[in-house]
């Protein structure tokens, strides 16, 4: 692996699934697409549990066509089940809990950081956080700059 090189592993953020059904964002859309196709075909994306959490409950519940549960089910099968690499652990919220006191974070964004940290992750593809800050081995990128 190296990092930040084509062989990384890089984290993927519930807003980057979310954009893929955005037909008000299309350019956000074809990026969000482009970087899931690279996630499952390479096998280097990593999506944590919480990932999975968030985006579920925006396309069931708020997207102006929420997803049925039959598609859903399909798209955890074909999506998340090949990146679902984190799952909840006691060393994991006390990583998550030293990174909100290090870095002030809000709380589910250190869980995500840690998550990726946990997956050794070199990328953490999100636009809610400062693109280009480094968090321990940990480079974040908004791919929608």
């Amino acid at each position: 692996m190296t990092a930040g090189g084509k062989t990384a592993r890089f984290f993927l953020d519930s807003n980057v699934f979310v954009y893929t059904f955005d037909r008000s964002a299309p350019r956000k859309g074809k990026r969000a697409a482009e970087l899931i196709r690279e996630a499952v075909e390479t096998g280097r994306g990593v999506v944590s549990y919480q990932t999975v959490q968030e985006f579920f409950n925006v396309a069931l519940q708020k997207f102006p066509q929420p997803l049925s549960s039959a598609e859903a089910e399909e798209f955890f099968a074909t999506i998340f089940r090949p990146m679902l690499a984190v799952h909840s652990s006691n060393a994991l919220y006390i990583e998550a809990l030293q990174i909100k006191r290090k870095y002030n974070f809000r709380w589910y964004d250190a869980l995500m950081i840690a998550s990726a940290l946990t997956a050794e992750c070199r990328i953490f593809y999100s636009e809610d956080l400062q693109h280009g800050q480094q968090i321990e081995s940990l480079r974040v990128e908004n791919p929608f700059r």
